[in-house]
Parts: C-alpha cells; structure tokens; sequence
C-alpha cells in the first residue's frame, strides 16, 4: 500500500513540468549529443552573473562546497545540484528509515517516490534561495532586487532540474548530477595545475606551472611581500625569503625561511604569513595521481557469477558485482547532508551567536577575501568542526583527533548511504535476479527461479557494498588530509563518474550491436 505520505504530494506530482521518456529507442549518437548540450547549457549558466548583485558583496555561505555541488557563485548556477541531491537525501533518510513505506518492486511506488523526490526538490530550490536572500549572502538588497534574484534563481533551479531529468529519463547518457560534478571537478583540477596568474608566495597558482619554475631556479632565493592590511589596498607590508626547492611547494604554500622587519607600515606586532589552504601543493597533486589510479584498480575488483543461457545451456556468461558495487552515490549524499548542515549551521549562528545550543553545534571563524566574497570556517569546540577534514599534514598534524572523528563518522554514513541506495535503486538482489530471469540466463546447477537466484546474489551484494562504502570513505578522509586538488570527495567523485561513463558508453555500444543484451545491462 502506498504511504500517506507520498499520497499527499501526489496532486503536486501531476503540476511538476516534466520531460517525457522518449517512446522509442535513442541511438548512442542521440543520447551523446543531448548530453553535450545539456553540459552547454549548464556551463553558459555557470557564467551568466545574477541581475542586481554585485560580485564580492555579502558571504558565500557554500565556499567549501562549490566544487561538489556543481555551483558557481553569483551565477545562475548559484544552487547547482543542492536541490536536486538534498530532495534525494531527505527522501532516502525517509525511506531508509522506514518512516514512509514504499514497495521498490512496484512499478507504481517507484515511480510515484521518483515523483515526490522531484517535488521536493522545488521546494528546496525555494527554501534555499529565501535562506540565501534572508541571511544576506548577497549583501543589503532592496526588496525589488530581492525579487529579481529570486525569480533568476528560481528559474534557473527548474532548469537544471529538468536537465537531470532528461538525461535520466534515457534521452542521454548517465544523470546530470554526475555530469555536473565532474564537469565542475575537472575545470577545478585544471585550473589548480595549470593556472598562470600569480600568488603572494611569488609563484604561479598552478602547480605544475610553479613546479616548473621551481625547477628552472632550483637553489636561489626568492623574497616575496604579504599586505597584513584592511583593506589591502593600505600598506602594511611583510617581507618573507624562501629557497627555490621542493619544499617551497611541498604541502603548504607559502613556505618562508627568513624574515625581515615590515618594509611598510606602523610598528605592529610581527607577523608570520598564513597558510593559504586553497593553493594547491605537490603534494596534493601526487595524491590527486595516486587516488586516481586506486579508484581505477577499485572498480576492476569485482566477483563473477557464472551465468548461462537457459535455452541454449552451449552460451555461458557471468555477471560481474563490482566491489564499488553503488558507485559514487553514497559520497553524493553524505556531501550533501554536510553542504546542508553547514549552510544551515551558518545561518542560525548569525542569528543566534549566544545561544549555548547554537554555540555547541555551530560556531564559526569569518576569513576575509580579496577581491571575493567572505566565507566561513567552523570554529573548534563545536560539533560542525568535526564534519570537516583538515586538509593538509600541518593541519592533520595539530589536531589529529579531528582527523579521526571525521573519518569515522565518513564511513558510517557511506555505509549507510550505501545499504538504503542498494534498496531504492532497483540494484538489490531482488531487482538483478528478475533481471537476470527476463533475460533468458540462470545460473548453472541451480533452479531458474527468482527466490533461488536471490539467495545466491544475497552471499554477494550486501558484504560488496558495505566493503566499498568503506573503501571509498577512507579514500575520500584521505585524499582530503593530503590536500588531494579539487577535494577528497571532489576527486573521488570525478574518477568514479570518469569510469561509469566508460562503462555507459560501453554498454550502450555492446547493447546496439546486440539488443538482446538490454535487459541484462538495465537500458530498458
């Protein structure tokens, strides 16, 4: 029976503007062009500034989660995929949990919970855009501009709403969740390595970049000023001394040796320039490599069930039940209760720095940009302080119970992410062995039959998936200690969503040279 609470989002479902499946079967080449210009669209909306809002003003309340929520600040693409990943959170945290009860082998459940999902997913579009404009991430705003900003974003949230859907309904490839990640992700490495503009450490802002230049000046010393002023743009000068070597650029930027009295300014205390935790470092980028080819080896690790054709016993196959059985979705999900517990957490202690409860979940440092808007850290002593890694060996260093309290708490999620995503993605043992069944296979020596085939996949699926959530959730707590470019997570994400686009392509190949393969595969 379906929950009442599905049932009351029901008529909401039936409004909701939606793309049709298609009613006949897309060619690769026609599902490869729509996505390519779904990730146009995307990437012009990334780059068209919001009417009304000047660049710099207010506090960029996600700065930490731009990355992994496929956002771009004071664009259209403001909110990314935040809608659309915390309406999937919220509805697998009811699922999960069994507070609604949906039958996932009904064809009607599934698609009314699909339905619901994407309903909530405008209401969160909406409750996120009023908490931005209330907590003045913008900057004073008059009420028409308020207005302006809001129907840009709201737009634009049901226009990226509706890519995701496109693609998942089988007119592209994969989902625009993955798209957008590792589109985002990529840019961001890219730019993070090969970036030509220049830093206060005096070298450039990419790494390979300021690795090659390390090389072509290797032993001589470079002397480079820190502003200490506010604004910067008033002199209050430091002058710092560094040797051109690998250390310069090892695992914190800027690295000094020697200093100097202040060549500018009043007689103020002596200071020491901070580490700046967004310049990447040769460590980070070796880690980037390394994370890289673990995720690749990963999804190789599979087990193998033998299978054959229960008609023709001379055709064998096997099914393969990858050891990162549900991907990257858990990581999805938990990025997503983290981008939104501190959103959240932001904007209660803003409005309530005093209150002990407030103080004990949220509290935060503002860290001042040039040129960009502030952003926030979480402050140690409360509990959002653990839900962030340190994301360098100075930082893992100084405070290692932290590292351990993140990572722990990683896992757990991952796990669990991972068992409820196996449940209401049609990938439970139950879902594979009628798949396997409607495609005329059976495992040799045992009945062809749903229960048996069940039973057998049941030795497999739950110990692969609880393994590879905790596989991927160390990685990612590691990537992010060792100041992996473009996140942990960012990383992780990327290199999985890389290979599953891999094997989509590979599939969608094998299936159009072979139709009888579709069900199997899933493309039908």
């Amino acid at each position: 029976m379906t929950s009442r609470f599905l049932r009351v989002f029901s008529p909401f479902v039936k409004i909701m503007p939606e793309v049709k499946p298609p009613e006949r079967e897309v060619s690769f080449k026609e599902k490869f062009a729509w996505t390519a210009i779904v990730l146009i669209i995307y990437l012009i909306m990334s780059n068209i500034p919001l009417a009304g809002v000047q660049p710099g003003k207010g506090t960029d309340y996600f700065f930490w989660w731009r990355v992994l929520l496929a956002s771009q600040r004071g664009t259209l693409a403001e909110l990314g995929i935040g809608p659309i990943v915390t309406a999937g959170l919220i509805m697998q945290l009811l699922a999960g949990s069994q507070i609604i009860k949906v039958d996932f082998s009904d064809p009607q459940d599934r698609s009314l919970f699909t339905g619901v999902q994407k309903v909530l997913a405008v209401i969160m579009t909406i409750v996120q855009i009023i908490a931005y404009l209330a907590a003045g991430a913008y900057g004073s705003l008059t009420f028409i501009q308020q207005l302006a900003v809001f129907g840009q974003l709201f737009v634009a949230g049901i226009i990226i709403i509706l890519l995701d859907e496109l693609l998942q309904k089988g007119w592209g490839l994969g989902s625009g969740v993955s798209l957008f990640i590792a589109a985002g992700v990529s840019v961001q490495i890219l730019w993070l390595c090969f970036s030509p503009f220049g830093e206060q450490d005096g070298l450039s802002q990419g790494i390979v970049i300021a690795f090659f230049q390390i090389i072509g000046s290797w032993g001589t010393k470079r002397t480079f000023d820190v502003n200490y002023a506010t604004p910067p743009a008033s002199p209050d000068v430091h002058s710092f001394t560094s040797v051109n070597d690998f250390q310069t650029i090892w695992d914190r930027r800027p690295f000094y040796l020697e200093t100097t009295p202040p060549s500018v300014g009043p007689n103020a205390p002596y200071q020491l320039p901070e580490v700046d935790p967004n310049l990447p470092t040769l460590l980070g980028l070796m880690t980037t490599i390394i994370i890289f080819v673990i995720v690749i080896f990963l999804e190789t690790v599979r087990v193998e069930i033998p299978l054959q054709y229960a008609k023709y016993r001379g055709f064998k196959g096997k099914y393969p039940i990858k050891l990162l059985y549900v991907s990257n979705i858990p990581v999805i999900l938990v990025q997503a209760l983290y981008a939104n517990a501190l959103f959240f957490g932001q904007l209660f202690y803003n409005a309530y720095p005093t209150n002990p409860f407030i103080l004990f979940f949220a509290k935060f440092e503002t860290q001042v940009g040039q040129n960009t808007s502030n952003w926030m850290t979480p402050a140690p002593g409360c509990l959002l302080y653990y839900l962030t890694p340190p994301r360098s060996i100075t930082n893992l260093a100084a405070d290692p119970v932290r590292a351990i309290i993140y990572m722990i708490i990683l896992v757990i999620l991952c796990v669990w992410f991972s068992k409820i995503w196996v449940d209401v993605s049609g990938i439970a043992p139950r879902d594979i062995a009628h798949q396997i069944l409607q495609a005329g296979l059976m495992v040799p020596g045992f009945r062809p039959t749903p229960r048996v085939l069940e039973r057998i996949l049941e030795r497999y699926i739950p110990t692969v998936t609880t393994i590879g959530a905790i596989a991927v959730g160390v990685l990612a707590a590691g990537a992010d200690f060792l100041g992996a470019l473009g996140t942990g997570m960012g990383i992780l994400l990327t290199v999985g969503i890389i290979y599953q686009y891999y094997q989509i392509i590979a599939q969608e190949q094998l299936a159009s040279m072979n139709p009888a393969m579709r069900g199997l595969l899933g493309l039908q």
